[in-house]
Parts: C-alpha cells; structure tokens; sequence
C-alpha cells in the first residue's frame, strides 16, 4: 500500500473491511499545520486511492491537540512576499477536490482542534465524526487574519449548512463545539472520544443519507435569488458591526458566495481570486502579524510547569471576585478572602453566571462551584501556591495584606498584586522575600480581555517569573512581562486617550461625537464609554496616580461625578446614563461639526507614550509593546498597533503633528523622548 511513497506526515493502515484510515501527523511539530509537503502527500495518496478503491477511506489525526489548526501561516507569509498565493490556493482547492471525487464513503474523524484549512480538509470528505468532548472546537476564522477560507470552505459550507449558518460561522470566526456542529448539521456523528475512530469506521461502512429537511435548506438559502436577497441583508449587518474600508474580508466573503452558482469549479475560482487579492491588504498583513505576536506570548513560559493548584484571592471586588471565578473555571482550586460575607456573596453570584454561561452542563457548573470557596477567616492561604490581593488602590492598605498573607504561606509560594498602577518598588517595601513578589494585572471585565500584565522589579526571582507566565497561560490567558513603573504599559498607554477624551468633553464636545472619532479610527470602544465601563472611581485613582509620572494634569468632571456617586455603568450614571448594561447617548445638536483636529487629540497622545514605553523599556521590544497594548485595549488590530501604525504612517509626520497640537493645545503634546528611535522606521520594501 502506496509503495514507492515517501510519507513523513501521514501514517496509513487498511483494515479487514477495506476502511483505509490516513492518520495526519505533521512531522517535527506538536500540531498540525497544513503545510504545501503535508499536502502534497496527502494528494499523491489519494491519487493512489483513486485506483486502489478500498471500501472507504477516513481521515484522522494522530496528535492529541486535535484534527488540525489550519494553514502553515509562516509558509503563507512567504508565499504573500513571493506573489504565489493565489497558486499555491488553488493548489490546496486541487487537493481537497480530489478527495471531494473520491469514488467511495469518505470519513473526516474530528478530535480537539480543528481550524481554517482542517475544517476544510472535513468539508471535503463525505462524513464527519467529532469527538463528544469539551476540547473539540471546529470553526472557519479566517476572517479574523484579514482573509477568508480559501480551501472550499466558501464554496462547500453553505450547501452543506444552510446558508444562514454557514455565513454567521464564518463571518464570525465562531467556534462550534461537537454537539453544536452535529446540531447544525457540519457533523454526522458524535462519538466517545476513545471510541472516535470505530465510530468514523463503522459510518463509513454504512453511510448515512443527511436528513431531507438539511438537504432542502441547503438547496433553498444557496438558489440565486436566495444568494440575491440574503447577500445585501448580510453586508448591511455586518457594516453595523465593522467598516468595509478597516475590515474588508467579511465582505469579499459575502460577494464570493453572492456571485457563487451551481458549479463548485467556478466557486473555487472565485474563492481564491478574492483571498489572493485580501492576503495583499495592510488588514491581513497586520492580523496575521497578531496571530503570531499571540502565539509569541503564549509560548513566553515554554516548558516551565507553574506548580500551583490552589489559588488565595484577597479582595471579592469585581476585580478580585472575578479573578477568582475565572481561577476556577479553568480547573483551580480557589479561595476567595474580604472581610465579611456579605462582600463575598455578590463575587459568587456573578460566578455563577460565568460558569452557566461557559460551562452549559449541570455536572461541569456544580464542579466549577465546588472549586471556589468563601473563606473570610483566610484559611486557604497556607494551602496556596498563589496568594494574590486584589483590593482598592492604597498602598499602606496592600502592604497590610501582605504582611497578613507572607507568614501564613509556603515558601515556594508567589505573592502577587493585581494593582493597575501603583510601582511595584512602592509596594514591596516590608516584604520578607520580595523575589516571590509580582504583579498580575488582569484586565476589566476579566472574563473577555485576554491580557494579563506580569510586572517586574529588580529583586524579583526570574524562575518565579516564569512560573507566573506559565500560571497565566494555564487559565488561557495572554502573559505580557512589563516593568514595575507607574501604570506599567496598558494603563500607562491607555490614560493620555481617557484623560484627552474627559477634557474634549469638558471643552463642550459632545461624548458621542468624541466616541465616533475614535471609533472612525478603529478602537473597539469610544473613550468616554471606556471611561464609564471600566468605572470612574478607577479612573480617578489611576489617573492621579499617573498624572505627576506623565505631567498630566486630571480635566474637571471626573472627581465631582466620583464623588457624587456617578461612577459609570456600575451605578448606572456616568457621562452617560446606562439602561440595562448600555449607555444612552444623547444625539449631537443639529449641525454640529466636530472640530478637525479631535482624531489627532484622542490618538497621537496614546502613539506618543507607546514611545516613550518602547525608549525606556517598559517591555522588551516593539512586537511585545503592540501586542499588550492590542490585547490590553482593543487599539484597532487592523493597524497592527501603535508602532506598526506609526511605522506605517511614518514618524515625521506624527512628530510634526504633536507639535503642531502642543502649539495649538498645550505642552501636554509635546512628542516624548523616543521619536527619533531606529525601531519606529518604515520597513524596507
């Protein structure tokens, strides 16, 4: 059996029935990436099977991470620097077509993860069997690397979903779990995980026909009058969301299956005419760029076992509290500490939310909740390997946590602090062993922002850092390493555009307008909606915690709306109001023209301290300062972040801009020390 074939990333066998099973297991790698020498086997292999005609064949993955994670994106990059990637598409559209063709029962066998080209690679066969498993998660991303699928997936899906689904999954990027993949008929079957590959053997001896009511959706969403009448629908939704100009995939997207008709052959062209053209833009360029910026942190840690099962939160705030519930969620034992019950009750309410909302099943809900225990009087502390104080932003108050907590602890333990801005060489001041102390800042609300800020001092123990790296991405989070200044880089990046925005607003511009300029720029979020969800009251503190470190001076409104009890979307007054979780924004008079400048005066500050970090250091390098500041704010990931936006847009021109605003508005803008920085220059062509 393919004899003559040299095979590194495939291992095949053939049982008594005649069920061929090709096992993908890339060589060298932990996962499978889809390489062009992985399919070019894979192709040579099923021309064989063209021939030999076995009973059937199924597809599986000999990795225990899972079916496959898509495309070999470092082989894609240098196909887009070679101008060969609509060639080397169609070659992977040429490949799966063939197993498409297949003259017998063809059986994909899904475990673990299966992404972009290996959810493609399913597509092609007849069948699919998914492991019934929490591990398994199958989806199209694509669009969120700035392209779309461009092996089949625009042109198989629809007809095998139903257009409706097959666009809200790939438009989306969304993960399906098994049992959500079999509901909306992507998967055949589910099976036992240990029983995965039997199952996918036995469906391929005995083919299933898909349900009539599947096959008549299918048939009806993907007509053309259907594809006529849904298409524009689907642009009009998606334009609310994102604009075409900043993310133009999900509408090439959209064209592609509009203009698709009844012959895969024309759809395959046209799916890959369009990724060719997308994989050219700056957006696909700058997302891709952030794939591997993400892979970068999460491989920080390396091998590095973080040791620690039990985790000591001091602090049931809504930071602390929910620090805790995200602990236990990923499978920690955790202990939540404040002063009375009565501040722990509400921290275990929203857990529960959280753990209905991501864990579904009864059985998986109870177990989370076990794991996380009220424990006023701290008897948790001396079972941790973690103790981390998450209280209000006081140093004297942190530093009485500590002395509490260090006596009580193991010696192997870490002591961390979630402060958001106070230097960790204020804080350490007391400490019997400072080399155990850190900072772990997590990001509000901490079940959504993927960043976590590990802060450094020079006493700290560089292997204890590494364990807090590994901790960080044990409860699937971004680790970034920063320095122990004041604001340490998100919050220190970040304050300059929420204090610029309050004084915009104070100057009589209307918050709305304020939001829609920073919008217009890419932010996920308006600043002076930031301001009210992450809370003034936070604001307020890091504000005059920062302001003396980057001689800024704190714009009225903050303080007497603090003061007043108007701390945001927490007490439903802020800048705005805010009705059931959501601000009404009062409209701008009729007429209103926001002044020109108002773009520049929000932006350029946070792209001028983005300098400064890089000039003094706060993180390693400018890759690991986009990053946080990405995954740390949301700054418009289409601009790859604000040193790949200012190497794009060019640094002179920036420079001269702030000067002109420090004439117009101020010392304020002044362009920091750092301007002049090697790492700020447009790459070479």
């Amino acid at each position: 059996m393919f004899e003559g074939l040299r095979l590194s990333h495939w291992k095949v066998s053939q049982d008594a029935d005649g069920v061929r099973v090709l096992t993908l297991d890339r060589s060298g790698s932990n996962v499978n990436a889809l390489s062009r020498a992985l399919l070019d086997e894979l192709d040579a292999m099923l021309e064989r099977t063209a021939i030999e005609r076995p009973a059937a064949l199924v597809i599986h993955s000999g990795k225990p991470s899972g079916f496959a994670v898509g495309a070999d994106l470092k082989e894609f990059e240098g196909y887009e620097r070679a101008g060969t990637v609509r060639a080397e598409i169609e070659h992977g559209q040429r490949v799966f077509e063939r197993l498409a063709r297949l003259p017998m029962p063809t059986v994909a066998a899904i475990h673990g993860t299966c992404m972009g080209g290996g959810t493609e690679l399913a597509l092609a066969c007849r069948m699919r069997v998914a492991a019934r498993a929490p591990e398994t998660r199958i989806a199209l991303p694509e669009v969120q690397l700035g392209i779309h699928p461009g092996w089949g997936g625009t042109a198989r899906l629809p007809r095998l979903v139903g257009a409706p689904k097959a666009l809200a999954m790939m438009l989306t990027g969304r993960a399906l779990s098994a049992e959500r993949a079999h509901a909306e008929g992507l998967v055949d079957r589910l099976a036992e995980p240990d029983a995965l590959l039997d199952v996918a053997r036995k469906l391929a001896l005995h083919p299933v026909t898909r349900p009539f009511a599947q096959r008549a959706t299918a048939w009806l969403t993907n007509c053309w009058p259907a594809r006529q009448v849904l298409a524009p629908a689907v642009r009009r939704q998606t334009a609310a969301k994102v604009s075409p100009r900043h993310y133009p995939a999900p509408f090439a997207l959209l064209e592609v299956w509009r203009r698709g008709g009844g012959d895969i052959r024309q759809r395959l062209r046209l799916e890959a005419a369009s990724v060719a053209k997308l994989a050219a833009t700056p957006t696909a360029h700058n997302l891709i760029r952030i794939f591997f910026l993400r892979e970068r942190l999460r491989g920080l840690a390396g091998d590095t076992a973080h040791a620690i099962r039990h985790v000591h939160v001091v602090g049931a705030g809504t930071m602390g509290g929910d620090i805790a519930a995200w602990s236990a969620l990923r499978g920690f034992e955790v202990t939540l500490q404040d002063r009375e019950m009565k501040f722990v009750e509400p921290a275990l309410a929203r857990a529960r939310k959280l753990f209905e909302k991501k864990l579904k099943t009864r059985e998986r809900i109870v177990a989370a909740e076990a794991r996380l225990t009220p424990d006023v009087e701290g008897a948790g502390i001396a079972q941790s390997q973690l103790a981390l104080e998450a209280i209000y932003e006081d140093p004297e108050a942190k530093q009485a946590v500590y002395r509490a907590l260090e006596p009580k602890l193991a010696r192997d333990a870490l002591v961390a602090t979630n402060t958001s801005s106070i230097p960790l060489d204020a804080l350490r001041v007391g400490l019997a062993e400072p080399r155990r102390f850190l900072g772990l800042h997590f990001f509000n609300p901490v079940a959504q922002m993927p960043l976590v800020e590990v802060v450094r001092h020079d006493t700290l123990d560089a292997s204890l850092e590494k364990r807090a790296w590994a901790w960080v991405k044990a409860i699937g989070k971004l680790p970034l390493p920063v320095k122990g200044t004041p604001g340490f880089l998100v919050n220190r990046i970040l304050m300059p555009y929420l204090l610029e925005a309050v004084r915009c607003h104070t100057e009589g511009i209307p918050g709305p307008v304020i939001d829609r300029a920073a919008k217009a720029f890419g932010m996920p979020m308006g600043p002076i909606e930031l301001a009210d969800t992450v809370g003034l009251d936070v604001a307020l503190a890091v504000g005059r915690e920062l302001g003396p470190f980057l001689q800024l001076e704190l714009p009225e409104g903050i303080a007497d709306k603090v003061e007043g009890g108007k701390r945001g979307k927490k007490d439903g007054q802020g800048f705005y109001a805010w009705k059931d979780g959501k601000p009404e924004k009062p409209k701008a008079a009729p007429g209103y023209r926001a002044p020109e400048d108002l773009a520049d005066r929000l932006i350029l500050p946070m792209l001028n301290e983005a300098v400064a970090c890089l000039h003094t250091g706060v993180v390693a390098d400018a890759d690991l300062l986009d990053a946080g500041v990405i995954f740390g704010t949301g700054f418009a990931p289409f601009r790859g972040g604000p040193i790949q936006y200012i190497r794009a847009t060019g640094a002179g021109a920036l420079r001269d801009k702030l000067e002109a605003l420090a004439q117009t508005h101020g010392p304020r803008f002044t362009p920091r020390q750092g301007w002049f920085n090697p790492a700020l220059a447009s790459p070479t062509p």
